[in-house]
Parts: structure tokens; sequence; C-alpha cells
């Protein structure tokens, strides 16, 4: 498997996770041993049926079909792990397609913003030379002369109900829906209304085509599903060269059989939806006699593509609402959608995730057909796993308290070091200095010890980690009882690494960097933006269970070499967890860093 690297630049492309067995690896492994599969063809780009073409060189095609109207979220991770690793593992390509047929939500920004998600994930959707980048746009063409297929054969209609009306007499789960009035119109007529829609010569919402199949259907998604509708939207890749857009339902199962979609691998909710997929696909490869007496249709051949489902990702402590995400960023309640407290995969990026964990966390919660929840503590755990072996270390002091060494004089000053990675020796050691005033953590102090404590008090030695041991004699308080600095003195032969340091026996180890050195830094402790497990059960307000702790901006201070290094470099501060340089505001003189996770789970499993 390729590698990301740490700083979080180019990757190359890798393969399945895991060789782990599920139902979709059953299904595909089955298929492929059928002659169907083996006799299927490819013209080099997506099309309908035609005569020339040549045995595909994809064993297998699957997509990963965004909807550009957001930011991908870690919800969209497992698909698009699950998606491009079938198509590896089975020697197939996993075509990269954006579902663009809602104009009045998507952007190129979203566009944009899914290319590199994917990418940065390490997934690549070029193979044998050739980019299968791939929009649904670009097959509206097609898509309408499907439509008008389906009014020639009798298997749609145009519809003039209000929407109220349509959904009244589509009926319920126990009650069976009623015929349009308009439903058994002469063909010429649906199809010449269908064409003065597509000429903007109607106005929105007064007429819709449905295909017709069976209102009587106790499958509710079968009773004349509405497939194409009017709107006066401005496209962000076709412009207003349509007033007509396909309904998804409609678009996406033409989409898969034009790019010769072996497996479309889709979540639960769509399982409803598989009956008219199937239906839908049947009919339009089928031919027949145009009213004109032209034979027309047959669309597609077989193997027609196959939908299966399994089971979304249901991650407590998030939304994953594309609306719901998209509230949060329009009323400020996040500072973007690449906010670190986000589940978008950006904000993950930012937060400091690097795609090998999130693949590792989609590889471990694995592919199933029955829904379930996993804790949040998992998605952290693959991190951490994925974090320790790899991130240099480092010292902050995220709370600093004045420790002054009474005994030296002022200009006093030693050299102590460090490995950069304890398992790792041959990255070598950083080295870093020792003066007379240091920063100490705050709570590494206390003028009246608890039982237990270790660290500094009034007459307790401590050694300082990679330096010297130090005796407290006291400390400094303000008017109110504050405390402004702590005296020590320090043992000069008891220096950490040489024969001294094993004279003298302590109990307690505490973090320090030089004052006259340390680097100044803005530190964000992210935490969980939510305060429960899950915000928005039940239809509450998910906005109530804002965790209000979810983010602290504090200045703390670093040891030298950390003032240096580049956006997205990520390191493991000693005691505290893991930090990132922040990718957008993290600069020469300007360093910032974001926790991406404590060194332990401090939820636990309850949360």
């Amino acid at each position: 498997m390729s590698k990301v690297n740490q700083t979080g630049g180019a990757v190359k492309p890798v393969a399945a996770e895991s060789n782990a067995s599920h139902f979709l690896k059953t299904i595909v492994s089955t298929d492929l041993a059928s002659p169907e599969y083996a006799s299927r063809q490819w013209s080099g780009a997506p099309g309908v049926c035609a005569s020339h073409q040549q045995p595909d060189p994809a064993r297998i095609r699957t997509r990963f079909p965004p909807e550009p109207n957001g930011y991908l979220h870690v919800g969209h991770a497992k698909s698009i792990c699950l998606n491009f690793g079938l198509a590896s593992e089975f020697g197939g390509i996993c075509h990269m397609r954006f579902d663009d047929t809602n104009p009045e939500k998507e952007s190129q920004e979203f566009a944009d913003s899914i290319v590199d998600a994917v990418q940065w994930l390490g997934f690549s959707w070029d193979a044998n030379n050739t980019s299968h980048l791939f929009y649904a746009s670009n097959y509206f063409d097609t898509m309408y002369a499907c439509a008008e297929f389906l009014i020639q054969a009798g298997y749609a209609y145009i519809d003039q109900q209000t929407a109220e009306e349509m959904r009244l007499n589509r009926g319920t789960l126990t009650e069976a829906g009623k015929n349009s009035p308009w439903r058994d119109r002469p063909v010429s007529e649906n199809l010449r209304l269908f064409r003065e829609m597509r000429g903007g010569q109607h106005a929105e919402g007064s007429m819709i085509l449905r295909a017709k199949i069976d209102m009587q259907s106790p499958n509710i998604n079968l009773r004349d599903p509405a497939i194409y509708r009017i709107r006066f939207a401005h496209h962000h890749r076709t412009g207003d060269a349509w007033c007509v857009y396909p309904m998804y339902t409609f678009a996406h199962p033409i989409e898969d059989a034009l790019e010769k979609i072996t497996h479309s691998i889709c979540t639960l909710e769509f399982e409803d939806q598989r009956p008219f997929y199937d239906w839908l696909l049947q009919r339009l490869s089928e031919t027949c006699a145009a009213v004109d007496g032209n034979t027309i249709g047959g669309f597609f051949c077989a193997p027609l593509p196959k939908q299966v489902e399994f089971a979304r990702l249901n991650l407590t402590y998030v939304v994953t609402s594309k609306r719901k995400l998209q509230q949060l960023v329009t009323e400020g309640q996040v500072s973007g959608w690449d906010d670190p407290r986000m589940p978008t995969i950006a904000g993950l990026r930012r937060r400091g995730y690097t795609p090998e964990a999130i693949r590792l966390f989609c590889e471990r919660i694995g592919v199933s057909k029955s829904d379930s929840w996993i804790d949040y503590s998992t998605l952290e755990g693959a991190l951490r796993d994925d974090l320790d072996p790899k991130a240099d270390r480092g010292i902050a002091v995220l709370r600093p308290l004045k420790l002054i060494l009474d005994n030296v004089p002022a200009d006093w000053s030693d050299d102590c070091s460090a490995p950069v990675h304890p398992h790792h020796p041959e990255k070598g050691v950083r080295k870093f200095p020792i003066h007379r005033e240091l920063w100490i953590e705050a709570d590494d102090f206390m003028q009246d010890p608890s039982k237990g404590f270790f660290r500094l008090f009034p007459g307790n030695k401590v050694r300082l980690r990679y330096g010297y041991v130090v005796e407290c004699k006291g400390c400094d308080l303000d008017a109110a009882g504050n405390v402004l600095a702590v005296h020590a003195e320090v043992f000069l032969d008891s220096k950490s690494g040489t024969p001294g340091a094993d004279t003298y026996k302590v109990k307690g180890n505490i973090h320090w960097v030089s004052a006259q050195a340390a680097v100044a830094a803005e530190v964000r402790l992210y935490d969980r933006l939510f305060s429960e497990a899950n915000p928005d059960a039940g239809g509450r307000n998910f906005l109530e269970c804002l965790n209000p702790a979810s983010v602290e901006v504090i200045s703390a201070m670093l040891e030298p070499g950390l003032g240096s290094v580049e956006p997205d470099a990520r390191f493991q501060f000693e005691r505290h967890g893991y930090f990132v340089a922040d990718r957008r505001d993290h600069g020469v003189g300007r360093p910032i860093f974001n926790r991406i996770t404590t060194l332990k789970d401090s939820w636990g499993k309850a949360g």
C-alpha cells in the first residue's frame, strides 16, 4: 500500500485496506463466475448499447457518485473505500461521477472539494491511461431521449395535478393509490407537452412527467414516480441550456447503465428504490415501434447494472445530514466546512486526521446489511494507532507557570536532548536548551499537595524530563493568593544520561521548556462538537446539543524546534496528545496548532 506523507502532500492511489470478506465480495465473486459478465463490452467511454465495442478491460465497474451540494463527510469515506476497494481487489475500475442533476443546490466549489477529498484519501479514477471522471450533466441529452422513449412506448405520461393532489392520490402504506385523471392521455399529447416543457413553455410546478407503472403497488416507489420536472435554474456546468431536469431516481440508473457499471453499491435507504431501478433499466433495454413506425429503444445491453445495498455509517457525536452541516456553516456555529470540529473530510484533514487513519477506521467497522451505531472512540482509536508510530515527539507547556532555578546564575544554560521518536532511534535526537527560568505546567505545582501528588510542592524533588532533578523551595503569590512563580534549586550532578542521574530517586517527572528559548504559539484544544451521542435523535433540534467546550484557544509555550515546522506537520506533544500545525492559519512567526486527539479516550464508551 502506498503511504500518504506526513505533511499531507500528494498521495499515490491505494488498494483495498483489508482482505476481510463480506457479503458484497461474495456477490461480486458469484457474478464474475457467470458467462454473462465475461462477455461484457466497453467502447472506451460511457454510452448506449452499440456495435463494434471491445471486451471490457475492467472485470467489474463500480462508482462513487456524490452530488456536489456540500462537502464530503466521514460517512462518504466508507463508500469511497468500499467502491474503490472492491474495484481494486477484483481487477476493476471505480468511476468518479458527479450526480449533478439538481442545479439549485450544486456548485463548482463543492465539486472541487469532492475531488480534493477523494484524492487526499488516496484514491484515483485513472486507469488504462484514461480518466474515469464523469458528470451526470453530460448525459442530459440521453436522459431526455430515454424519457421520450418511455412516453412513446406508453410507460410515461404528463401529469397536471398539483403537488398536494399527487400526494393525496399516492396513497399510504396501507391504502392503494388512485390513478391521475391525466394518466391515459394519448401518447401524442404526452409527447407534445413534454417537448413544450423542454422548450420552456410551461411554468414550474404546472406539470411533471411520471412513469406509468402501478398505482396499486404495495411499494409506494412504484406508484407512478415522478421522473422529470420543470426548473428554471442555472446549472453550474450546462448554464441555461435546460429547464427540465431528471429526478435522481430516474437519472441514477441511466448513469450507471451508460457507464457500464456492474455493481451499483448504495446505502440501505435506497433498497425500496431498487424495484424502480430494475424496472427502468428493463424498459430502456427493450425496443418497440414508435408512433411513426420506426423502431426505438434498446438503449442498454445485458448485463444491466445490479444495485446492491449496504448499511451506511452511523457515527455517534456527529451529524452527517448535508442540510444540517450547511446550517452549522451558514449560522456561524462553526468557522466553515473545514472547521476541525466538523465531520467533513476537509474538517478531519484540518483537524490532523491522516488518510491512513480514516481508511483503517473504515476497514475496522466492516460492511454489513444491518444498521448499527459506531462509537466515535472507534474513529479516534484508529487515529491513535496510525499516529503513534509515525508522529515525531515534542514538548509543549499548554498552561505555563514560571519555574526559577535560584541556585544558578542568570546566564546559566546547558543543552538537553530527547529522541525524535522513542521507538525509531534511526530518527535521531532533538536538542533544546535549559536556562535558569523555565515554563512548566501550572497543574504540576501545588502549594498544599493532595494525597498521591508527586510533582512539585515545597520540599519535594522531581526530575525535569530529559534534564535535571530539582527541589521545590516555595512560590511567589499575588495579593489574591494566586501563584505567580515557583522557586527551586537544581542538582547539577543529576542530568539525565549522566552517571550522576542514577543517584537520585524521585517519583515525579515533569515537562518543561526554557523561558528564554520557548516558542509562543496559539493552541486550539478541539473536542467533540456535540455533547450527546445522538444529537438529532427523535427529531429534536440538534443545535441544542452543541458542546460549549468543543474548542478552547490558549497561549502555549513550545520547545524551540516546533516553531519552524510546516503546516500539516503532526506531532505527539508528550503528555498532552497529538497535535497538527493548522493547514490554513499556521505560518512563519505565527505557529498555530490544533489538538487532533488526546493520548487516551477521555469520553469512555458511554460518552
